[in-house]
C-alpha cells in the first residue's frame, strides 16, 4: 500500500469485522481506491463479507451509494421538455414488463430513460430480449440517448462505461464471493446507477416469491424501504411496490418469446397479469412524475403505446416489422393428471428456460434468442391429463433432458379447494413510500 494513501484497507476491513461503523472519509476512500486498483480484490472481498455479516447503518449505506455515484459521471436530462421517470425491477421469471411499460409511459407524456441490464442465471435480461429484434442496438452514447428521448420519449439501453464504474467492479466481485444477498450492497448497487442515470422520479418493482431474488416478502420489503430512502435522500422522488414472483409473469420465459408477448400487450391483447402490472406501474410512474391527464389503460388500447414502441425500436436500429427468431427444435411437456393447476414454481420455470439456452452462466456468454418456455396453463386454470402444459424451445435438443429435469414437480395439479381459491401471493403485496 502506498504511503500517500489516506487509509489502509486492512484497518477498514477490521473496523467492519468488529461491527464498527465506517466513517464518511473511510467509505469515500475505499470505493475510490478499489475503483482505481489501489485496493485488491481479496481485500474488498473481505470487506463485502463483513458488510454481509454485520450490516450497515443508513448513513453508511447512503455514503457508500454516493461514493459509487461519484466514481463516474452523472447524467442530466434537464434540457428535455418532459418530466423524467424510470422503473427498476429486481427481476424474475417472465418479467418483460419494461418492454411495454417504457413506450406506454412515454405515450402518456413522460420521458423514460431506461438503463437496463443483461440476464445472469434464471432471470432474463431486458437487453437480451430486445437484442432478439434484428438490428436493435443496446449501446448508445449519451448524445444518442438524448436524441431518442427528445424524438420518441423513451429509450431502453445499456449503461455506459462512465456510469458508476465502482458498481461494475463490485457487482462482479459480489457474484463470485457469495455476498450478493447483502441488502446494503444490493440497494447501493441499484440506486447508484439509477441516481447517476439522472431521472427525477423512480418507481421500484421489488419482486418476492420463489422465482425472485428476495423470496421472503419481509426481506423484499426491507430492501424496498432502504432503496426508497436512498432515492429520497438523493432528491429523486421514489416509491416501491413489492410484487409477486411466486408464479412466472405472463405465458413465456425466453428472449424472443417475451418480445412477442410484449408486442401482443402493446396490440391491446396479451396475458392479463402482464397487462395489469404494466398499467399499474404506468399509473404509479405518471403520478410520481406529476402527469394526470392520460389513462395508460387507454393508451395501451388505442395504439399510442404501440406507435412509441415502433419508433423507439427503429430509433435504436431495430426493425419492428422483422420476424423474430424461432428456435430450431421444440418439445411439448404434457400434464400428468387432470384437475386444476394449483401451483407453478417460477424458479423451476426460469431454470428450465436457462438450461434451454435463454440465459447465461457467466457474463459475456451468448444467449439463444429463440430459446425458452411457453406456458399453456397457469394456477387457477383447468387442464386434462395429456394436454400441453409447457412447450420447450431450443437450438440444442440435447438441452431438453436437463430442462425437463428442472420442471419435474414444478406444477401441482389437483382439486380446487372448497373455498374455490388457490394459495397465491397477491400481485401487489405492499406499497412503500418512505
Amino acid at each position: 500500500m502506498s504511503s500517500i494513501e489516506a487509509f489502509s484497507a486492512t484497518e477498514i476491513i477490521a473496523a467492519k469485522r468488529d461491527r464498527h461503523s465506517l466513517s464518511d472519509p473511510q467509505i469515500d476512500w475505499i470505493i475510490d481506491a478499489y475503483t482505481r486498483g489501489a485496493v485488491a480484490d481479496e481485500q474488498m472481498s473481505a470487506l463485502l463479507m463483513a458488510i454481509l455479516l454485520n450490516g450497515m447503518e443508513s448513513r453508511e449505506i447512503s455514503r457508500w451509494t454516493d461514493a459509487m455515484i461519484n466514481s463516474g459521471e452523472r447524467m442530466n436530462w434537464s434540457v428535455l421538455s418532459r418530466p423524467t421517470v424510470d422503473k427498476h425491477s429486481t427481476g424474475g421469471v417472465g418479467d418483460k414488463i419494461t418492454l411495454p411499460l417504457a413506450p406506454l409511459v412515454a405515450a402518456c407524456g413522460a420521458a423514460v430513460p431506461q438503463l437496463s441490464g443483461r440476464g445472469l442465471g434464471h432471470t432474463g435480461g431486458t437487453l437480451d430480449k430486445l437484442e432478439s429484434i434484428p438490428g436493435w442496438r443496446a449501446s448508445l452514447s449519451n448524445d444518442e440517448m438524448l436524441k431518442v428521448l427528445q424524438d420518441v420519449g423513451a429509450v431502453i439501453c445499456a449503461a455506459g462505461a462512465g456510469l458508476a464504474p465502482a458498481d461494475k467492479k463490485l457487482y462482479a466481485l459480489r457474484d463470485v464471493t457469495a455476498t450478493v444477498e447483502a441488502i446494503p450492497l444490493i440497494a447501493s448497487s441499484i440506486m447508484s446507477k439509477k441516481i447517476a442515470e439522472g431521472t427525477s422520479a423512480l418507481v421500484l418493482d421489488v419482486k418476492t416469491g420463489a422465482g425472485a431474488f428476495m423470496s421472503d416478502p419481509a426481506k423484499a420489503a426491507e430492501l424496498a424501504h432502504v432503496m426508497v430512502g436512498l432515492g429520497k435522500r438523493a432528491g429523486v422522488k421514489t416509491i416501491a411496490l413489492v410484487t409477486a414472483m411466486d408464479v412466472p409473469l405472463g405465458l413465456t420465459a425466453g428472449n424472443a418469446l417475451e418480445v412477442r408477448e410484449s408486442v401482443e400487450v402493446l396490440s391491446g391483447g396479451g396475458p392479463s397479469d402482464i397487462v395489469e402490472l404494466t398499467v399499474l406501474l404506468a399509473r404509479e410512474m405518471l403520478e410520481i412524475a406529476g402527469i394526470k391527464t392520460i389513462d395508460p389503460a387507454q393508451a395501451l388500447k388505442n395504439g399510442k403505446a404501440m406507435d412509441v414502441w415502433r419508433r423507439m425500436i427503429s430509433a435504436q436500429g431495430g426493425d419492428p416489422d422483422a420476424k423474430l427468431p424461432v428456435a430450431k427444435e421444440n418439445l411439448v411437456v404434457t400434464a400428468h393428471s387432470s384437475g386444476t393447476v394449483l401451483a407453478m414454481d417460477a424458479m423451476a420455470v426460469g431454470l428450465g428456460a436457462w438450461r434451454l439456452g435463454a440465459g447465461r452462466t457467466r457474463q459475456g456468454e451468448a444467449v439463444q434468442a429463440g430459446a425458452g418456455i411457453e406456458i399453456h396453463a397457469k394456477p387457477g386454470e383447468s387442464i386434462k391429463a395429456g394436454a400441453p402444459l409447457f412447450t420447450l424451445h431450443t437450438d440444442t435438443p440435447a438441452a431438453f433432458v436437463r430442462a425437463q429435469e428442472a420442471l419435474i414437480d414444478s406444477v401441482t395439479i389437483g382439486d380446487l379447494p372448497t373455498n374455490g381459491k388457490i394459495d397465491r401471493l397477491p400481485l401487489v403485496i405492499e406499497r412503500i413510500v418512505d
